[in-house]
């Protein structure tokens, strides 16, 4: 038969060590977390690109263009344009950065710089998205001529 005092003593040995491997391994998981919180920080802060309000505000002030002519030339209403401006976390749609980019004129490779910085891209794949690239590539930049070529191939119009 096994003596009370003794289990008891092996209990409360058990349960003090337990204890202290369970707070030593919640300290471990506290500081692998909190280091992998801050490698995961600097990975952010070393890879994040400038968002597509950036991109696109910069490109506005390199090609020395108003706001107004923008919009207009991309077909965009006022209002719609003003919530792209105010609102950093406001995503458009990927039909409305193909018309930005088209109203502001981009070269293929500034072109491909707003999509990416929106999430998107042009796909060799896609109907559309080849009419945008070929459009581009014959510098065909009026909006409403993009949208009849779209048309034309049964696909969806920017705006």
């Amino acid at each position: 038969m096994l003596d009370q005092k003794i289990l008891n003593e092996l209990e409360t040995y058990i349960n003090g060590h337990l204890i202290f491997e369970l707070q030593e391994s919640m300290y471990y998981i506290d500081v692998k977390a909190e280091s992998l919180h801050i490698e995961l920080d600097d990975y952010i802060k070393n890879n994040q690109k400038p968002t597509l309000q950036e991109v696109l505000f910069l490109f506005i002030d390199e090609k020395g263009v108003s706001d107004s002519h923008v919009y207009k030339s991309a077909g965009i209403d006022r209002k719609h344009f003003s919530k792209i401006r105010s609102r950093a976390d406001y995503r458009p749609k990927k039909s409305t950065v193909i018309a930005l980019g088209l109203g502001l004129k981009l070269g293929e490779e500034e072109f491909e710089k707003l999509l990416e910085s929106g999430g998107y891209s042009l796909s060799d794949s896609e109907t559309a998205d080849l009419v945008i690239k070929f459009c581009l590539e014959k510098k065909i930049y009026d909006v409403m001529q993009v949208n009849e070529y779209l048309n034309y191939f049964s696909q969806k119009t920017l705006v």
